[in-house]
């Protein structure tokens, strides 16, 4: 009996060799994703504690890193039949080890990497920690500007890292270089560990294999991702990229018609037509003011103001300019972006198309040419259309989509002669709004009216602006809070300058926020965060409140009326200065896969996992759920996040007009 269970240990020690240094790294790796979130649970430890069980988060975060772990190790696994005889030995060897040091440097990287994208985002890197790397010179200049400290300790962290991990592999290699192992006992312990691999990656037996939502088990949404690890956060994004036109399947379907019957009850296009199956959402509408000449139309796009700087919105007192000008103009309250990055704010704002889980269409490949924008409705209507930018007009594939969709020019960088201050992200604030102030004036002295787009990027971090300029609120200088204040210091002296202009009597300004700044919160969708200001201003706009919840989207339908101009157009967005509806009180948002519909009473939150119902208490401003669902608002919150998915895949959202000016087909 002994002699039989030596022979046994002898057998599996014989299987295990050959697979060694792969099993080792598999539990090293596992080591250290945990240890890595042990200390983000630490870190986080109000938010983790509030959100459930810490041991049985903990068990789950070992469950996702199991998958992890299964993901690098299977495909060297697989090798083991070709390599572990005795011909290919020394190279099954040194595939391992070299494995060891790069996968390992990998997991380590990515968890570095980790605290300060959660500062920054709220969330750990995830797709956007994709899109930065194609600019890396404007990622480094944040990144060193605003988490200098990160930087180094991440570098220093990495590095000391490859530095043992090299050391082990070369000791494991060194071990097993002047021992032979049995071919015969790795071949039959080998389907048993792909067995095991497949198993712990699929992690259930359900009829779909775990992904992150299935460990979206809290209502706080960053505690749900430090639940999973970093590499796996990132690896699944890169895989959504392949199947971004259908991401929005991941809130179950819905037909066409149904959808297209829910969305167009809405009180604002109730009584509209819609004359084209081949574009669903064209209808016409008729502007509210009517001029000989059509106005001209500037948006300035702010970046990153949200209402927790605006005091009146209930937030801090860095904007006085902006507080001024609200009683010149259309004042919105209650206005809502749709999303958390500058580009799901383009998308908004110049196309008044609704959010969804994908990237915003500003980068996608079949939104480049023949895609609706207020740019491309006004050129029909005989505008010069315009953007301006004080950076580099390639950044987040802007200059792409502008140029191929109705923007006749686009100015950046290389337009501002002798910029007065110069940061990480282009010209300053005041450079930008000085060049903007001389296109103007050039263009008022034409026949022509004009459509502009200014954005402006004083605001980003690391929040570099001109010394001297503003009385700080804080120390250092380079706060967000103090960015602000520039951005409205900026905004305030272009106005008053643009009151004295030749253009000023014929324009209609619209002043709007992009997103907020570092949006977060302990809830699913953290609405709150998505409230910005919006402002319509201009010599021939009478002041006026508006309390009405209101989205992105709803902006320039509305401005494209006051300033005359009746047309085609595929937006859903309300024209708010029409008698002939009620405004719509809605607002829709997009928070990684979950997706927020906001009312005056019922809203609906949808996630991976399905919906959740309730009402939002705008006066602790927290989302309340119900204890039943409530499934009128779902239907009008799925009907709102499938469409445009459906739009943006058929091609089927434009007016009747190519870019080219031919009628496009359907119409």
């Amino acid at each position: 009996m002994t002699m039989r269970l030596i022979q046994h240990q002898k057998f599996l020690y014989a299987a295990y060799k050959p697979y060694q240094t792969l099993l080792i790294g598999y539990v090293l790796g596992l080591v250290i994703l945990s240890m890595s979130r042990g200390l983000l649970f630490i870190w986080h430890w109000d938010r983790v504690s509030a959100a459930g069980n810490v041991i049985e988060l903990l068990a789950l975060g070992l469950r996702a890193d199991v998958i992890q772990m299964g993901y690098l190790t299977l495909p060297i696994l697989l090798m083991a039949p070709l390599l572990t005889n005795k011909f290919g030995q020394d190279l099954w060897l040194k595939i391992q080890v070299s494995w060891l040091v790069v996968a390992l440097s990998f997991l380590i990287f990515m968890e570095a990497a980790t605290p300060a994208f959660i500062l920054q985002y709220d969330l750990r890197p995830n797709r956007l920690f994709i899109e930065y790397l194609r600019y890396p010179q404007e990622v480094f200049s944040t990144l060193w500007g605003g988490f200098k400290f990160w930087v180094i300790a991440s570098t220093l962290i990495l590095a000391l890292s490859v530095v043992l991990l090299v050391k082990v592999a070369r000791y494991l290699h060194a071990r097993q270089t002047s021992k032979t192992f049995s071919f015969r006992a790795a071949l039959m312990l080998w389907p048993l560990l792909v067995v095991l691999e497949i198993v712990g990656i699929r992690s259930t037996l359900a009829h779909r294999p775990a992904n992150p939502a299935f460990f979206a088990v809290t209502s706080d949404a960053l505690v749900n991702d430090l639940i999973i690890n970093s590499a796996y956060s990132v690896e699944y994004a890169l895989y959504n990229l392949r199947h971004e036109a259908d991401a929005t399947a991941i809130y179950g379907d819905m037909l066409l018609a149904e959808i297209l019957t829910e969305v167009k009850a809405q009180p604002h296009l109730a009584g509209k037509q819609f004359p084209s199956t081949s574009y669903p959402t064209l209808h016409f509408n008729q502007a509210s003011v009517v001029t000989s000449k059509p106005k001209n139309i500037v948006v300035i796009l702010e970046e990153s103001l949200g209402a927790t700087f605006v005091e009146s919105l209930g937030g801090i007192p860095v904007t006085p300019n902006l507080e001024q000008l609200k009683q010149e103009g259309w004042w919105f309250t209650r206005l809502y972006a749709t999303g958390t990055r500058s580009v799901r704010g383009i998308e908004a704002v110049i196309s008044s198309f609704m959010p969804t889980p994908a990237r915003s269409t500003v980068k996608l490949s079949l939104s480049q040419r023949n895609f609706y924008t207020a740019a491309s409705l006004l050129a029909e209507h005989g505008y010069f259309t315009e953007f301006l930018y004080g950076g580099e007009t390639h950044f987040d594939n802007m200059q792409s989509f502008f140029s191929g969709n109705g923007f006749q020019s686009t100015l950046g960088i290389e337009s501002i002669k002798n910029p007065q201050f110069v940061g990480s992200w282009g010209a300053s604030d005041g450079d930008l709004f000085q060049l903007a102030h001389q296109r103007f004036s050039e263009l008022a002295e034409t026949d022509v009216p004009f459509f502009s787009l200014v954005f402006t990027s004083s605001n980003h971090e690391p929040f570099e602006f001109p010394d001297n300029t503003i009385e700080l609120y804080n120390q250092p200088q380079q706060s967000v809070e103090n960015a602000v204040k520039y951005a409205d210091y900026a905004l305030g002296k272009f106005i008053q300058q643009a009151k004295q202009s030749n253009y000023w009597e014929d324009t209609i300004f619209l002043i709007v926020a992009d997103h907020d700044t570092r949006v977060y919160g302990d809830e699913l969708v953290p609405i709150d965060k998505f409230h910005i200001p919006g402002l319509i201003l201009g010599h021939s706009i009478a002041p006026k409140m508006v309390d009405a919840i209101t989205s992105q989207i709803d902006l320039l339908p509305t401005v494209i009326s006051l300033a005359g101009v009746s047309s085609f157009t595929p937006s859903l967005g309300q024209d708010l200065s029409s008698d002939e509806a009620p405004p719509a009180n809605r607002a829709m948002m997009q928070f990684g896969n979950n997706y927020a519909w906001l009312t005056d009473s019922s809203s609906a939150i949808l996630t991976p996992n399905g919906a959740i119902t309730g009402h939002y208490d705008f006066a602790v401003k927290r989302f309340v759920s119900d204890s039943h669902a409530q499934e009128s608002v779902v239907k009008q919150a799925k009907a709102h996040a499938l469409l445009p998915s459906w739009l943006y895949r058929n091609k089927a959202y434009n007016t009747c007009q190519s870019n080219e000016g031919t009628t496009l087909s359907g119409c």
